[in-house]
């Protein structure tokens, strides 16, 4: 039996195939258009999953989409209705996109696929709680999906037991604390849907200044967690902007021009909405342990990448344990709605599973035929090495301060690299933090970057006693790996604290002394573990830096080209893909593309 699960259509356009109930594989459409974010029809990614599962369409015996059309349709009438005649011109500029494609999916995906077959549609947050729950470790548990928007819930708790996910209770546009969110990513001058990471970036470098007056004027929270906007301040039901201008009048100006200089200001909004997401996240988690009864719980949905409060919930919630989807946000709903049908339309049972997801290394991967290949054809000076060779060899290069791309096996399923597309470098370098911002990812200099560690290792360095494989939990730094501040350290304000080495691992430590921790074994990432292994070995550190494999404003890379071009266009001093290692030093240089530089390099 052959599921296919797409998502489409507002962002992280994605697939999903399932044979028999076990996931063949997962990919974002962005990762083959190299259009970030892509939302659009996920041609490729659908190619791609159909390819390594050996099948063709004719094979397929559903195909599921993420969401009810007529639904999120109607919520979009009735809205543009209840704001008109504000927003006329966005209603103009989205119906023709609506009546071509998105209102008569069924049609569109036989169109686009060629498909003749049963097409299914599952409801927005039943895919986020199908994606929660179905793959993790718990027999039973509560789930908890938060996001902007789906047909008209915005966040949503229920049960999931055996294979059954039930939504018990859900609150509905345009109270939304993803959107909250996201006005705030707006208003501090990022890119919504994209940026709200860097605000959570942030907001250690400010004061929560701003939390009562959120309270007071913009949400209403409850003691259950639930909640109420108010409407006054926002745009975005309008389709125009997230923010108005008396949102701008409570926050003393206008909103941050974006590429401009980051004030207290910025910093401030940022610390203050933070505090105020971990609020409604915790009183509502304890809602649904109350109500629900269980003692795990599950987490999807774009807040639910909030590692920030994922750690927060972890350490003070009532639950025993959670699992998060490592892809919490629309493309993970791809695999939720496959699972979906498989489980629950379908009603085939389920054996809890916590590697079901495989590490969540679902993409494509490139034998060393294919890179040698490559390698030859472009004549690229490089060794091969067998893979103990290559790990003590990458080890040494790290320990001397190198920079290393490292490209490995299946491309990872999910917004965070996990050993798969990354960038690797020594996190005891009180200056590494600031190299690979400015000369290597081109982005902004706050911006901190996530440890990977050896889960027989993590307690040693983090305050957390269990795995975090997907980066998604923050923990603070243990106390025996701080440092002592001196009191000009211990007075900086702003980004003055930037450049203080906080910890024995200064180039993954926060300002606030937290870290976004990825825990590796050796089953998920035999090779990475070896890595770290070898790392540990010659310094007794066993943290690695991890960033994506990419640069700002671009997609982590799928292929070896994009490999070696992200690899020549910065400061990267080694490639390594499978067992072949490629020296800068050893390339014929490129010509400076100054253009292509001036787009990401922000001073």
């Amino acid at each position: 039996m052959i599921v296919l699960g797409i998502s489409a259509f507002y962002h992280d356009s994605a697939a999903c195939l399932l044979r028999d109930g076990t996931i063949v594989a997962a990919a974002q459409e962005e990762r083959f258009s190299r259009m970030k974010h892509d939302p659009r029809f996920p041609e490729r990614a659908i190619a791609y999953c159909l390819h390594e599962g050996g099948v063709d369409i004719e094979d397929v015996d559903r195909v599921v989409f993420y969401d009810k059309p007529f639904l999120k349709f109607e919520r979009l009438l009735m809205t543009y209705l209840s704001v008109a005649p504000r927003g006329l011109r966005s209603f103009y500029d989205q119906m023709p996109f609506w009546l071509k494609e998105k209102l008569f999916m069924r049609t569109t995906i036989r169109g686009q696929l060629g498909y003749g077959g049963e097409v299914l549609f599952c409801n927005h947050h039943e895919s986020h709680a199908a994606a929660a729950f179905f793959p993790s470790p718990f027999e039973e548990a509560a789930f908890l999906t938060l996001d902007g928007v789906g047909e008209w819930a915005t966040t949503a708790y229920g049960v999931g037991q055996g294979n059954r996910v039930t939504i018990q209770k859900e609150i509905r546009f345009p109270h939304s604390l993803g959107l909250l969110y996201s006005a705030f990513t707006y208003f501090a001058g990022f890119k919504v849907n994209s940026g709200e990471y860097k605000l959570m970036g942030l907001a250690p470098y400010g004061e929560p200044r701003y939390v009562d007056t959120i309270k007071r004027e913009l949400i209403d929270i409850k003691d259950d967690g639930s909640y109420r906007l108010n409407m006054d301040y926002f745009d975005y039901c309008a389709g125009i902007r997230m923010t108005n201008g008396k949102f701008a009048d409570l926050f003393g100006g206008p909103p941050r021009t974006p590429e401009t200089t980051i004030t207290q200001r910025e910093m401030d909004l940022a610390r203050s909405v933070q505090e105020v997401t971990e609020e409604v996240v915790l009183r509502m988690a304890r809602t649904a342990h109350r109500e629900t009864g269980m003692q795990n719980l599950t987490l999807a949905g774009g807040v639910a990448l909030n590692c920030v409060a994922n750690g927060r919930l972890l350490r003070e919630g009532p639950f025993d344990d959670i699992w998060i989807q490592p892809a919490a946000g629309d493309a993970g709903n791809a695999l939720g709605c496959a699972l979906f049908a498989w489980h629950q339309v379908l009603d085939q049972p389920r054996t809890p599973d916590g590697r079901r997801q495989q590490g969540t290394y679902l993409g494509p991967a490139f034998s060393d035929d294919v890179i040698e290949s490559y390698l030859t054809e472009h004549r690229l000076p490089h060794d091969r090495l067998d893979e103990d060779a290559l790990c003590e060899r990458v080890a040494g290069l790290l320990v001397r301060g190198m920079v290393v791309g490292w490209f490995q096996g299946r491309m990872e399923f999910g917004p965070r690299a996990l050993g798969a597309r990354s960038i690797l470098a020594d996190p005891r370098s009180r200056h590494m933090q600031s190299k690979l911002n400015r000369k290597i990812k081109f982005r902004e200099s706050f911006r901190p970057f996530a440890p990977s560690v050896l889960v027989e290792h993590v307690n040693d360095y983090f305050d957390l006693d269990r795995p975090s494989p997907y980066m998604l939990v923050v923990a603070p730094v243990r106390d025996s790996k701080l440092h002592t501040l001196n009191e000009d350290e211990r007075a900086a304000e702003g980004f003055d604290r930037l450049h203080i080495a906080r910890s024995a691992i200064p180039a993954v430590t926060h300002v606030d002394n937290s870290a976004r921790i990825q825990t590796v074994d050796a089953q998920d990432n035999p090779l990475y573990h070896r890595l770290l292994q070898a790392f540990h070995r010659l310094t007794g550190c066993p943290v690695l830096i991890n960033t994506s494999f990419n640069v700002r404003g671009e997609p982590i890379v799928c292929t070896p080209d994009e490999a070696y071009t992200c690899f020549m266009r910065t400061r990267m001093d080694y490639l390594v893909m499978g067992s072949y290692i490629l020296a800068k030093v050893d390339q014929e240089p490129w010509e400076e593309d100054d253009a292509w530089k001036a787009e990401y390099v922000l001073d």
